[in-house]
């Protein structure tokens, strides 16, 4: 009864599903290769025969588009038993055609789908450009939890890549990994995230059966509209599909409910809370760029951004979040721009430079496009200008002037401290997935462009100058407002990659609020964001 009451409910749910359907795209094969083909395709993926070799075949992925923000990835995945506790090696040749940000191999070691546990994608030797055919390899362990392994071959945005002879096969355990995510980190999974991927694995196992009964039922209706069988001969086909489709749906839910079953017996007996102890993991201290990856149970504190993060998804998650935050740091030359000239400046070229030091935050603007983000914050601004030919600014009345010092100068520096709010529109053109097709809205991980501008208030004004007095070196620092306008306000521009950029700034507002000559600031330098 139980049988007959499961197959007749995935029926009824086929039926209506063929019904209200709604396809945004399908599961593609290139023989037992598979890849998502979306409504508007950026890759065209077949394979081509060998002409020396007609039974050996080579596969091909080409881009279809002259620009694409992605990828396209041709997959197997397999299940994991033979490998558990194994170091496995990957293989295969690769060429490539104009593939201009790379095309790689790639393998991942899975838990169901709810923790990686290994992982290489060839971030750090991606082939790149026009290469002949050459052998690449990926080493990884496979960890005892592991349920699955998948493996293929990527081409990121244009080009065309192909790739034969892939090959898994268990390697010596003295053979180092090559990923970035390393089998061996002990990456421990909780009782929680085990017992909701066993339930969500159920939960797939079902929709996955019904969708294939749904598939089926509508070829048997296709038959039946062609004439090539009666309507009493397809419902006693589609029963007895439902009939198999239930009895694989009890097997493999049996399977995996017995797992369950043990995953709470094991937390019973007090063996999970030990093994949790057993690998609490270490906290690491960085400085400035850090690894993605840092292990589901290390922790990281970044001192150059001021931030903790309690292992890999708490990271994955603050950073992909709407809004992130970022310390900017930048430092460059500074000088002035006088009635619209720059050549012959009043200043030294490399003696006067600026410093910025600034919290922002950086908001998607589109929720479901990683492109545009909108970038704002406060930043301490520090303009320092260095004068040529033994020069100082002596305050005339409304007007600054720099005039030639009597006393033989040392050195001669005038510095403004500005509070501004900059605001900027980024193009961050990092992608909205990661390596495995995931939605991933990570930042500052790739090209990035910012336009716009700042405005703020000069906080203070000095001029410190150095000079020998006899035997005695004297340093004076006069403080004041030298005339300089109260209000910043400006353009600014930068373009780089990922974390470094190059920084460009203008002041709309003259140096000085009433002197005859114009004297706008100008800064070129290099802008550090750390998320």
């Amino acid at each position: 009864m139980r049988k007959i009451i499961l197959f007749t409910v995935i029926l009824l749910v086929a039926m209506v599903a063929k019904l209200n359907a709604q396809s945004t795209g399908s599961y593609k094969y290139v023989l037992d290769w598979s890849y998502w083909e979306p409504n508007s395709p950026n890759y065209n993926m077949s394979f081509e025969k060998n002409p020396q070799l007609m039974d050996q075949n080579i596969f091909t992925m080409k881009s279809v588009k002259n620009k694409i923000y992605g990828f396209g990835s041709l997959m197997k995945t397999v299940p994991s038993d033979l490998y558990k506790g194994k170091t496995v090696k990957m293989s295969g040749y690769v060429k490539s055609e104009k593939a201009k940000s790379g095309a790689a191999l790639w393998m991942r070691v899975d838990y169901y789908s709810a923790q990686v546990l290994a992982f290489d994608n060839m971030n750090d030797r991606r082939i790149k450009g026009t290469t002949d055919w050459q052998k690449y390899e990926i080493v990884l362990f496979v960890p005892v939890d592991a349920t699955s392994i998948s493996y293929g071959v990527l081409l990121n945005e244009t080009g065309q890549v192909w790739f034969k002879d892939i090959t898994i096969e268990i390697v010596d355990d003295s053979l180092a990994e090559t990923g970035y995510n390393k089998g061996r980190d002990n990456k421990l999974i909780s009782f929680e995230k085990r017992a909701k991927a066993i339930g969500d694995e159920i939960k797939l196992v079902k929709d996955r059966e019904k969708k294939a009964l749904k598939n089926e039922v509508d070829a048997i209706d296709q038959e039946v509209e062609k004439g090539l069988i009666s309507k009493e001969k397809a419902e006693a086909l589609k029963l007895e599909k439902a009939k198999v489709r239930a009895n694989t749906i009890e097997t493999k839910v049996a399977l995996e409910e017995k797992k369950l079953n043990q995953l709470i017996q094991d937390r019973v007996d007090g063996k999970f809370d030990n093994a949790e102890n057993d690998k609490r993991g270490s906290t690491i201290v960085i400085i400035g760029i850090s690894n993605d990856s840092i292990g589901s149970n290390n922790r990281e504190f970044n001192v150059t951004s001021m931030k903790f993060y309690n292992g890999y998804e708490d990271k994955e998650s603050r950073l992909s979040k709407r809004t992130t935050s970022q310390l900017v740091f930048a430092a460059g030359l500074n000088n002035v721009v006088t009635n619209g000239n720059v050549n012959k400046s009043d200043f030294r070229y490399f003696g006067s430079h600026f410093y910025e030091l600034g919290v922002t935050y950086n908001s998607r603007i589109l929720e479901k496009n990683n492109l545009l983000h909108a970038k704002y914050g406060l930043s301490l601004m520090y303009n320092n200008l260095r004068p040529t030919d033994n020069r100082s600014f002596v305050v005339n009345g409304n007007q600054t002037d720099l005039t030639v010092d009597s006393r033989d100068l040392n050195d001669s520096r005038f510095k403004n401290v500005y509070l501004v709010a900059p605001l900027h529109l980024e193009f961050d053109f990092s992608g909205n997935k990661d390596s495995n097709g995931k939605p991933l809205f990570r930042t500052h991980n790739s090209f990035r462009l910012g336009v716009g501008g700042y405005a703020g208030v000069n906080l203070k004004s000095k001029q410190i100058i150095k000079y020998n007095d006899n035997d005695l070196k004297v340093t004076d620092k006069v403080k004041g407002d030298f005339n300089t306008t109260d209000f910043i306000y400006g353009l600014s521009t930068y373009a780089g990659y990922k974390s470094t950029s190059l920084y460009l700034k203008y002041d709309l507002n003259p140096l000085f609020k009433n002197n005859a000559v114009n004297q706008n600031n100008v800064s070129l330098g290099l802008r550090f964001d750390f998320n």
